[in-house]
């Protein structure tokens, strides 16, 4: 039948980046990733795809959550310290530190709900690089099996279960940057036992440095494959740091503070991440079953300062302690997920039809927002204890209906339910919601190794527990505030190709739209909720990987996307702020070169609109990381990396609004930059054993 020897194809297709140290003896890591990223015939959107971890091991990545630059499309940056989760960029959305992009470690969700900074919040700083195996992506809202968070898109990390050989690793940098990593997986009882341990440290190029140090371990057992066997798995993270925030720009021309200076010495966080998952699955003749189950504890305490005298002035009349303000809390979290998939015939139609339940509970107690001056806390804006519980039921019907011709549809259903208990009585309170969403993918093909895909879908993303309950601003806590609804629904579609024009050259191309519905978002800087607009983005993603030789790989990743609100307003303006047009990513790799072996990148973030007019925008930057390898031996190998190799003076990130340094008699509205990072280089030692 052919859907099920599709089905075991991708297996096998989606684990080769496991295999890939196998075959590394008769295949380069160019060619294993050339088989690897390959889902002909596998995948039901243009825009879907798996990063192998022959791509990874080649990018040299400046923070952990870059890895999901190899996303095509999808830009990762920071705007304070690196300690703080990533501010993320893909199809015309800032989807600020993750709402709107579903990500998952290990099958552990990293998206918080109701987070104390921002909705979706996606810290990814436990991420160790060197273990992961694969990572499998898709963007829209087209994919049954994929809930809250998942419009723009989601993203699956998976670590290995099986190394080849034991690592230790120890890199060592500019600015008091050190890492050391030490893993493997011995034989244990019929299975392997995966272990990671990294320590870090780095102060950067800031005047006050970060002083980041961060612990992290991951511990797997596991049996079989991930189709066929078990895995238990427990990951460990604590990390703390001192953050040099976005600053006023009009602070660096003043020469008040310098390019890499800050207004507040003080800010910046600690946070601390522990989890435990089990996943099973069993393949039959006729059938897969798959189940996870996951438990989280989380903490964070993020101390900023984005106005730094404006509320302070405003309420006395002088800058005393300044607008510092925690973020703080303290969550306990778990979930699970089932599916089962029989195989079959209907009416002589070969078949695939899947079920699904999905889970989750988060506790939070508490979650807050304080006020603050120097990392001391000096008032409560609003302090709460949330319960918020989630539950999803998902099916979905593959059919080939002709060797060129077969269809996905599925239906989706989910149901919200939130217990805020708040400091300010009137704004306690439950809500619950539940929606139901429907996806359809025809896809035809493959001719000559292509095919042709077109999708349909609904998706939505919960809104912040506390917006639903407000009632009153919490500032003053009288000022009525509109609550929110607890699910916002998109709606999208997308036209997509994937071919091979050339031996050796895959290249997929992918015309989406996206539109979501008005939606009001809690803001976990002001306690409070703001209103947005109705909005469509539309835009096309071209992504390329051309093998020339077993030594020589090009890749090029480049999209465009229009964002605007749809209900216009000619005197506010329909821009979105922060939604970027272009982006870029383009890269050459060798290998098999002797011992040599090396990779060179470039990254193009464009300019956005700052404001709705789009009378301020944003510049943009491209920058460009190199790296060069030598292997001493069959076991050692030294990496130099560079990083902004021609020293681009750029921002990783602009905002427009408004803030008041001391000393100034009144608010200014201004632009506030985060610099990129100047040329810095890393020299990195492994050793496998």
């Amino acid at each position: 039948m052919k859907i099920r020897r599709k089905l075991i194809y991708s297996y096998l297709l989606l684990a080769m980046a496991g295999a890939g140290a196998h075959e590394s003896a008769e295949l380069s890591a160019v060619e294993v990733r050339a088989r690897a990223e390959n889902l002909e015939g596998i995948a039901a959107a243009g825009s879907e795809g798996v990063v192998s971890s022959q791509r990874l091991l080649t990018v040299p990545l400046l923070r952990p959550g870059e890895a999901l630059e190899m996303v095509p499309g999808l830009i990762v940056t920071q705007h304070a310290g690196d300690g703080k989760a990533n501010q993320y960029f893909l199809r015309g959305f800032n989807l600020d530190h993750g709402t709107d992009f579903a990500t998952t470690v290990g099958g552990v969700p990293v998206n918080m709900p109701t987070h104390a900074h921002g909705q979706g919040y996606t810290d990814l700083n436990f991420l160790i690089p060197e273990l992961v195996e694969r990572i499998a992506f898709r963007k829209g809202p087209y994919f049954a099996e994929e809930g809250d968070f998942s419009s723009a898109g989601a993203a699956h990390i998976d670590y290995f279960r099986r190394l080849d050989t034991s690592l230790a690793q120890v890199t060592l940098g500019v600015h008091g940057y050190a890492r050391s990593l030490l893993a493997g997986s011995p034989e244990l009882a019929s299975g392997h036992l995966l272990y990671g341990l990294e320590l870090f440290h780095n102060d950067g190029p800031w005047e006050v440095a970060e002083n980041y140090s961060k612990f992290n371990g991951v511990l797997r057992y596991s049996q079989g494959t991930r189709n066929d066997g078990f895995a238990l798995t427990g990951m460990a993270y604590r990390g703390k740091w001192i953050s040099t925030d976005q600053v006023a720009q009009r602070a660096i021309d003043s020469g008040l503070v310098g390019r890499f200076g800050t207004l507040d010495p003080t800010t910046g966080g600690e946070t601390s991440r522990y989890s435990l998952s089990g996943e099973w699955a069993k393949r039959w003749t006729n059938a897969q079953t798959k189940a996870n189950v996951w438990a989280l504890k989380s903490s964070l305490d993020l101390w900023s300062n984005f106005q730094y005298c404006l509320n302070d002035v405003a309420s006395t009349g002088s800058c005393a302690t300044g607008d510092q303000f925690k973020q703080g809390e303290r969550r306990q979290a778990g979930g699970f997920a089932l599916s089962h998939a029989v195989f079959g015939r209907w009416a002589g139609f070969e078949v695939e039809n899947s079920i699904g339940l999905q889970g989750r509970a988060d506790r939070l107690d508490p979650v807050g927002l304080y006020a603050a001056s120097a990392r001391q806390t000096v008032g409560t804006v609003r302090e709460d204890r949330v319960t918020q519980r989630s539950l999803g039921l998902w099916a979905q019907n593959e059919t080939r209906w002709s060797e060129w011709f077969r269809s996905v549809q599925g239906l989706r259903a989910d149901a919200y339910d939130f217990t805020v208990d708040s400091n300010i009585a009137a704004n306690s309170g439950q809500a619950s919601d539940q929606m139901v969403t429907p996806k359809l993918a025809l896809i035809f093909g493959p001719w000559r190794k292509t095919e042709l895909y077109l999708n349909y879908g609904h998706g939505f993303h919960s809104n912040d527990a506390r917006g639903a309950t407000i009632k009153v601003d919490p500032a003053d806590g009288m000022k009525p505030v509109q609550n929110v609804k607890p699910l916002v629904r998109t709606r999208g579609h997308e036209v997509g190709v994937r071919s091979e024009p050339l031996p050796g050259w895959q290249s997929t191309l992918a015309l989406w739209q996206l539109n979501a519905a008005s939606e009001l978002l809690f803001v976990g800087d002001a306690g409070t909720t703001e209103p947005s607009r109705p909005s469509r983005r539309y835009g096309v993603e071209w992504t390329n990987f051309y093998v020339l030789s077993d030594w020589l790989a090009i890749d090029a990743d480049l999209a465009w996307s229009h964002a605007r609100f749809r209900d216009h307003d000619q005197l506010v303006g329909d821009y979105i702020p922060g939604a970027v047009t272009t982006t870029a990513n383009i890269g050459v790799t060798l290998d098999h070169l002797g011992p040599w072996f090396g990779a060179l990148r470039l990254r193009y973030f464009g300019p956005r609109p700052l404001i709705e007019d789009n009378s301020v925008r944003s510049g943009g930057s491209a920058l460009t990381n190199l790296r060069v390898g030598y292997k001493c031996d069959a076991r050692t190998q030294l990496a130099l990396d560079v990083y902004n190799l021609f020293d681009r003076k750029v921002n990783d990130i602009e905002y427009w609004y408004d803030s008041q340094l001391r000393g100034e008699a009144a608010p200014t509205a201004d632009r506030h930059i985060h610099p990129t990072e100047p040329r810095s280089l890393r020299l990195t030692l492994s050793y496998r054993f």
